[in-house]
């Protein structure tokens, strides 16, 4: 006769035993970089290395059931001070704004991605925790690439991955109240007085600090945007495709040439400017990206 309740008294003991043969994950060997083209919603992307990025528009939170290792051969953690982009060099430290509340936090780039047209970064969603992203995860941000800490993390792959996300309990926080309009708590931001010791650690580039600073508020309509045209006539003729649309061209100045962008918009929330966005890619268009002015 079977003796059940043995069996019910060493199930644990056998759990605990399934669980500690489990194979390990792959060991995280983090490299530099780069990656081929890829289409994600519809829409292409072009990775390649960045001197200088400072681009506004919209973040989202990196969806549960990612693959064991990212883009550049990290193991994924979604408590990590980490995150995706579909163009940056992989590994790179950024500086992410929530245009919303004003709250910044530099992370680390290690993923290719969001898989969704029309955002620009995904985060992990102990970020999305720490800047007060909203319930849906959607949020306009400022994305600023840390180009001097970036090249100097690039250096050090050659010795091994030297850049540690801050663990939970080192995140420092203090009261601070948001600027007036924003939304969120305001017992989790550290002032930069408070910030002001972890300074020369963060000029390393293997440091992150886990310091949420609040700055200003800045958020703002949201627009379609196609850029890189070379006259103003170009951008037009793309406008032409787009009837129907609200759509002007604005000149860019940067460098020793002005190029010209078409805009599509204002738009004032992520539904109508997705919705748009994907009526410029079914025209056609290529590159349109949703930012915030």
């Amino acid at each position: 006769m079977i003796d059940f309740r043995h069996i019910i008294a060493t199930l644990p003991a056998l759990l605990a035993g399934c669980m500690a043969h489990q194979p390990p994950l792959p060991p995280s060997h983090p490299t530099y970089t780069i990656g081929q083209p890829f289409q994600a919603g519809n829409e292409w992307h072009y990775p390649r290395e960045y001197q200088s990025y400072d681009e506004t528009g919209l973040a989202m939170v990196i969806p549960s059931g990612q693959p064991p290792l990212t883009a550049d051969q990290e193991a994924y953690d979604p408590n990590a001070l980490a995150a995706q982009s579909p163009v940056l060099q992989l590994p790179c430290l950024v500086r992410i704004t929530d245009l919303v509340n004003g709250r910044t936090l530099t992370v680390r780039v290690n993923g290719r991605g969001p898989n969704q047209a029309g955002r620009i970064i995904g985060v992990t969603p102990k970020i999305a925790q720490m800047l007060d992203f909203p319930t849906q995860g959607v949020v306009e941000v400022r994305v600023e690439l840390l180009a001097a800490r970036s090249s100097a993390l690039d250096i050090s792959l050659g010795a091994g991955p030297q850049l540690t996300a801050a663990p939970v309990g080192a995140v420092q926080a203090t009261a601070l109240p948001p600027p007036p309009g924003a939304a969120g708590s305001a017992n989790s931001v550290a002032p930069d007085q408070a910030a002001l010791g972890s300074t020369a650690a963060e000029n390393d580039a293997g440091v992150l600090s886990g310091i949420v600073r609040q700055g200003s508020i800045a958020p703002g309509p949201l627009y379609v945007e196609i850029t890189g045209f070379g006259s103003a006539y170009d951008a037009r003729r793309i406008g032409a495709r787009l009837a129907g649309m609200p759509a002007n061209v604005a000149p860019v100045f940067g460098g020793s040439r002005t190029l010209y962008a078409l805009e599509i918009g204002p738009y004032h929330s992520v539904q109508d400017a997705d919705q748009a966005l994907q009526g410029v890619l079914a025209r056609g268009v290529t590159n349109p990206e949703i930012i915030v002015r």
